[in-house]
């Protein structure tokens, strides 16, 4: 089978962004992110973009859909799709291999599983598809199409939340690529991760990461917006408003992460229940990985 994308995927912690920058490295790539707050310029500590990551030996491995549009500004789904497809031919037409490396379920779901977002208000076969979904799946997407939602009432009734996003992807289409991925899955034991992410925490603390949260402030992003990014913004900026103290702001975080990992691999799971097929290792190891796509290129 010929694949012309490698995507690394994973729960938060497990060492992703390294593992695809030596393979990228290995097997002349680049890097496309699939992390949802990457995007963001100057969310650099809180959504642990460690771009040294990308340099392999001395070389700057080049990558993707990071530090591409300010905090203050809205993204969605269509964007990251519509931004994907752009850096994907860039990279296809260099005669280089794209690699896909995040854990946003719903970034990543939406490129391997093909979701089309170019449906027109009045387009059955689009509405067949996501009654197919389940109104989690639906909710979400919803809101990554239009983070500015007011009216609520869309996001219970299952109907009116298909409806508002035939609208939402009704305003433009959106060129669709012939993907076809081999996924590779990270997957430590469970205590392993949340060690990882207890220590990986720690880490930005000491760091940076309050102050960096202090600057976007400074700059101009409301602490809705913050809350609206969620984990290390939500509860930093929850600390900088004087709701909660150190103590507490390190625990209430540390435990909604390791919620968020368990939420990944939940949809990492349901994926490969819609058919999505990844191959799972334990650990971000080099050698083992590398051997897993030399095989698929045979």
């Amino acid at each position: 089978m010929s694949y012309n994308l490698i995507t690394i995927l994973g729960p938060t912690a497990t060492g992703k962004t390294k593992l695809a920058a030596q393979l990228a490295y290995e097997f002349n790539g680049e890097i496309i992110s699939a992390d949802s707050r990457q995007v963001y310029k100057g969310m650099d500590i809180g959504t642990g973009k460690d771009l040294s990551d990308y340099t392999i030996n001395g070389k700057q491995i080049p990558y993707h859909l990071i530090d591409i549009i300010s905090p203050k500004e809205e993204f969605n789904l269509f964007l990251f799709k519509k931004y994907f497809n752009q850096a994907f031919t860039e990279i296809k037409n260099k005669s280089t291999l794209p690699f896909f490396a995040g854990g946003s379920g719903l970034y990543l779901s939406s490129i391997l599983q093909n979701y089309k977002l170019n449906a027109a208000s009045d387009d059955k076969d689009k509405v067949n598809e996501l009654r197919l979904k389940d109104i989690d799946e639906l909710q979400e997407i919803l809101i990554d199409l239009n983070p500015k939602l007011h009216n609520s009432t869309d996001l219970i009734d299952k109907e009116r939340i298909i409806k508002a996003i035939v609208i939402a992807e009704a305003s433009s289409p959106i060129e669709e690529l012939e993907i076809n991925s081999l996924n590779i899955g990270i997957m430590p034991d469970r205590q392993e991760i949340k060690r990882r992410i207890t220590e990986r925490l720690k880490y930005r603390l000491r760091h940076g990461m309050i102050e960096e949260v202090e600057r976007l402030v400074k700059e101009g992003v409301t602490y809705d917006k913050l809350n609206f990014f969620g984990l290390e913004y939500k509860f930093t900026g929850l600390y900088l408003k004087g709701e909660l103290n150190y103590n507490d702001m390190f625990q209430k975080l540390n435990s909604a992460i390791h919620q968020f990992a368990k939420r990944q691999v939940t949809w990492f799971r349901k994926m490969e229940r819609e058919g999505v097929k990844i191959n799972w290792i334990d650990s971000p190891d080099f050698e083992r990985t590398s051997n897993i796509v030399k095989e698929s290129m045979e």
